[in-house]
């Protein structure tokens, strides 16, 4: 499985989140499970789906006459692509700023906040016990 940031298009999401739940899947089950939001048919699912395949995002096994398709990312590597695509686009590459929007614009719960800091000290006490080895 691939593990390098994937940026996807919204279509893909749509698409991936499906196999991740399902795999591995026929295109005819991912258009199944996205006809309640999205009015595509199969040909537009399987299409896009190939297309997914081309650019490494799916792989493909063919069982007679089905074709099942798996994701080749993982779901980290692809939210991870995804949100450093935002910090670049909306704050120059820059995560402290994006936290600091976050915090001073009052999008964060106080749930939320509480598990921040719980990650920020974890993290301290990783790094610590690295640097005393």
């Amino acid at each position: 499985m691939a593990t390098r940031e994937s940026e996807l298009t919204e279509a893909e999401w749509e698409i991936i989140q499906v196999v991740w739940e399902n795999e591995p899947c026929a295109a005819p089950t991912v258009q199944e499970k996205l006809a309640a939001r999205k009015k595509w048919t199969y040909s537009t699912v399987k299409t896009l789906m190939d297309r997914m395949v081309t650019k490494g995002l799916l792989t493909t096994e063919r069982i007679r006459n089905l074709m099942l398709y798996r994701a080749a990312i993982r779901r980290e590597d692809a939210q991870r692509g995804e949100l450093l695509k935002t910090v670049k686009r909306a704050f120059g590459g820059a995560f402290t700023p994006m936290m600091q929007f976050m915090v001073e614009n009052d999008t964060l719960s106080q749930r939320e906040l509480n598990e921040l800091e719980s990650l920020l000290r974890r993290k301290r006490r990783r790094e610590t016990k690295e640097r005393e080895k």
